[in-house]
């Protein structure tokens, strides 16, 4: 049966470049006429589209329902092979990835703003990924966005719209269409890896002792974390909240950290719960935080990788190797130096981690932003982080079955062998761009006059000396394929290790983000008192002396940041 092919007269949107995780704009932006097809239209061009296999899917925000109907309609008058599409478009993205990768597809569309708050008011996002399951590298990114500058037309193909809540196979025009279970292939591929038996047994055997508490935010994770820990592990629905997936996130903003997870850090102090957790919009970050034991990103990746012996993929296949992004702490660096892995520094955004894993190089990595993750799959994934937590306390007990090993514990244990990097991250939200380009102006003429090198700033409120032994601007040549990624972040290092890092962010839809980045080590010779101490306090004098040096003050406007991780 033949279809009638349809071709929209259409002109250019300015600003449709995707960033390191999609196109992000306000709903009101892409329900513009014309706007969200032509850059749908843009990326069927810039791939091979006749004859692909695609996934869909997101984290089921507002305008995800229609987007899905839009990518039917301009995919099917592409030549689009097949559409695997998650039920009712719901596909957190590391589920996307996963069922990219199972079902060997071409590449998927996610429509997701990952952590932003969602709603007819606020953000919306689409995001490509490539046949490895991970984000689309910057060719790709660049060469849709050369192409949204040009674009006159896009294609449809006139059906009539597809129920997404029906599992099942159809079609939409000469198109294949399946529509499957969101959840069920995530949660074999989990119960793959980890070993649940091990971790229901623990469960089961201090019910009353270890409390377990998971905040879904109203984000994609409520059904995976209702599969998994109620459905599989067998804990009373109490040990969930907040997962029923909202397409405005309940109104809240679906950021796992201190100040928007507050309704989980809330009812874990109140009820002096020992494993709390989080989960963010579209499931790939995540925060683990008990009774009084909040885990930096960076602390968590560590004794992750510290621990991997206990988690069976891991004892199977062995660790490759460990990585970061350049922004976070240096944890995961000492335990690569202590087991003699190879171990990567790497820039903000996950396809730098997954040309490392393509290439074999890679196991276990993450980022200070809450995501955490390995090479089961091409993004970061928060319902894994949280599995292996989970792994590893029940390991943990099961080596010392006469005393309760939660947070608290595997985080002492930790920094007694590999001391502490005392780690926090300020963010500055929506400030003005001039005033964030003046920030970084500053830094780059310090990088350039060397101005500041050997140069010492005495804090006031702690009376700490930090004398500055450079100042760079971070740039990475990747290993496998030797692109050169520049201008990453400026870099101030102290003569005592410490150092500061500045980053403008791009994965907002309104102003500037400005991002600092602060780093202190302490030795284990410490001792148990300092290394237990108040990050607040340990970082105080740092801080303070990374405000006078930029400036950031004067030019942002801003006495507080936004967000304190």
């Amino acid at each position: 049966m033949a279809y009638q092919v349809k071709e929209i007269s259409t002109k250019p949107f300015d600003g449709q470049k995707p960033g390191t995780s999609g196109l992000r704009k306000r709903v009101k932006v892409f329900q513009q006429e014309h706007y969200t097809e032509n850059f749908i239209q843009a990326i069927f061009d810039s791939i091979k589209a006749d004859g692909a296999t695609l996934v869909i899917g997101g984290d089921g925000r507002y305008f995800s329902p229609e987007t899905v109907q839009t990518i039917l309609k301009i995919g099917s008058a592409n030549g689009v092979k097949k559409l695997i599409i998650g039920k009712d478009s719901i596909l957190s993205t590391p589920a996307a990835s996963n069922v990219i990768r199972k079902y060997k597809a071409d590449g998927g569309i996610l429509l997701t703003a990952s952590h932003n708050p969602g709603g007819p008011d606020n953000d919306f996002g689409i995001k490509y990924n490539v046949s490895n399951g991970g984000p689309a590298p910057e060719n790709v990114t660049n060469k849709i966005y050369e192409i949204t500058k040009t674009i006159q037309k896009y294609k449809v193909i006139e059906a009539d719209p597809i129920d997404l809540s029906v599992i099942g196979n159809t079609r939409y025009g000469p198109t294949e269409v399946q529509i499957i279970d969101s959840v069920a292939d995530y949660v074999e591929l989990l119960q793959g890896i980890f070993d649940f038996q091990l971790i229901k047994d623990f469960l089961q055997n201090n019910a009353g002792s270890f409390r377990i508490l998971f905040d879904g935010l109203h984000g994609v994770t409520g059904p995976y974390a209702r599969a998994i820990l109620v459905d599989t592990l067998g804990l009373p629905e109490a040990s969930i909240q907040n997962c029923v997936a909202l397409p405005d996130f309940g109104g809240g903003h679906p950021d796992p950290n201190l100040t928007y997870a507050h309704s989980l850090v809330e009812v874990v102090e109140a009820k002096n719960i020992q494993f709390g957790a989080a989960s963010d919009g579209d499931g790939d970050r995540n925060m683990i935080y008990g009774k009084g034991a909040f885990v930096t990103p960076s602390d968590s990746v560590a004794i992750i990788a510290d621990w991997a012996h206990v988690i069976p993929y891991f004892k199977k296949g062995g660790v490759k190797g460990l990585a970061r992004s350049m922004p976070t702490s240096k944890a995961i660096d000492l335990v690569a130096q202590k087991k003699g892995l190879e171990y990567f520094e790497v820039p903000t955004g996950w396809k730098f981690f997954g040309n490392l894993m393509d290439a074999g190089r890679l196991s276990i990595c993450g980022e200070e932003s809450f995501g955490t993750g390995s090479d089961h799959i091409r993004e970061k994934d928060g319902i894994w982080a949280i599995m292996a937590w989970l792994n590893i306390i029940a390991a943990a007990n099961k080596e010392s079955p006469n005393e309760l090993i939660g947070i608290k514990e595997l985080l002492k244990k930790h920094y007694a062998v590999y001391g502490r990097s005392f780690f926090s991250r300020y963010d500055y939200e929506e400030v003005s761009s001039e005033g964030a380009n003046k920030l970084v102006a500053l830094l780059d003429g310090a990088i350039t006059s060397s101005s500041l090198a050997n140069k010492t700033y005495k804090s006031k409120g702690t009376n700490q000396d930090f004398t500055i032994a450079s100042v760079t601007n971070f740039s990475y040549t990747d290993p496998i394929d030797g692109s050169v990624s520049k201008n990453q972040g400026q870099v101030v290092l102290f003569d005592d290790g410490s150092r500061v890092v500045f980053r403008l962010s791009g994965t907002g839809s309104a102003g500037a983000t400005v991002r600092l980045y602060v780093e202190r080590y302490v030795g284990p010779e410490a001792g148990e008192k300092v290394l237990a101490g108040d990050t607040a306090e340990g970082l105080k004098g740092l801080i303070e002396v990374a405000l006078e040096i930029s400036n950031l003050k004067e030019f942002l406007g801003r006495d507080k940041p936004t967000v304190i991780t």
